[in-house]
C-alpha cells in the first residue's frame, strides 16, 4: 500500500518536472495582463448594467406612488 501512494507522489512529480509545459515569465506577464483588462471591462459592464437597470427600475416605481 506504501510503495502505490509513494510511486503516485513520484509520477506527480515527473508529470509537474517533466510533462507539463510552463510558460515564461513574458508569457505569464503578457496573460495576466489580459486577464486584468477583461476583468476590468467585465466589471465596467456590469456596473453600467446595473446602473441603467436600476434607474430604470427607480422611474418605473415612482410611476405607481
Amino acid at each position: 500500500m506504501f510503495g502505490r501512494i509513494s510511486n503516485y507522489f513520484r509520477e506527480i512529480k515527473d508529470e509537474l518536472v517533466n510533462k507539463v509545459s510552463w510558460p515564461t515569465w513574458i508569457e505569464l506577464r503578457e496573460s495576466t495582463w489580459i486577464v486584468i483588462v477583461a476583468s476590468l471591462i467585465f466589471a465596467m459592464v456590469i456596473w453600467g448594467l446595473d446602473s441603467g437597470l436600476g434607474v430604470v427600475l427607480t422611474q418605473f416605481y415612482n410611476i405607481f406612488k
